[in-house]
């Protein structure tokens, strides 16, 4: 398995953050491979991605959320393997550190080598900039999840 961690500082309340966070159908304008997201449950995500060509769908399953602090998941069927992490850390009344932990499987040679050279860090780094962007720009969030999995 391989591991990735980044943080970055977004200027909005930690409720706006997460509350943005958990609406999953909107992670397609500021993640990049990412072209579709339902949430079908509660608890249950079905993604499909496209990553420099190779289209992907799963399933992953919230195993813990927490409002204004936390949300994990893990996959739990289809063609990709990973686990993790988001946390929101109030900074102050307006600023909110929201910091992702996330391991995965890599399959094939393909996507060790890009591992190996950084791309997903790369990407990660990339995707919460456009989420820090997406937030700032678009003010109050317009619903979220605040619901508790233990």
């Amino acid at each position: 398995m391989s591991q990735v961690e980044e943080s970055i500082e977004v200027g909005v309340p930690v409720h706006t953050a997460y509350d943005q966070w958990t609406q999953f159908e909107t992670f397609p304008a500021f993640m990049s491979g990412v072209d579709r997201i339902e949430q079908r449950t509660d608890t249950l995500t079905h993604w499909v991605t496209s990553v420099n060509g190779v289209r992907r769908e799963f399933d992953a399953e919230i195993t813990e959320q927490i409002p204004d602090e936390r949300v994990a998941w893990t996959t739990v069927s289809g063609e990709a393997r990973q686990a993790g992490v988001v946390t929101f850390h109030r900074l102050d009344d307006s600023h909110t550190k929201v910091m992702l932990q996330m391991e995965f499987q890599p399959e094939g040679v393909t996507e060790t080598v890009g591992d190996k050279l950084g791309f997903v860090k790369r990407q990660t780094k990339g995707d919460l900039e456009r989420f820090k962007e997406f937030i700032e720009e678009r003010g109050p969030e317009t619903g979220g999840r605040r619901g508790v999995v233990l």
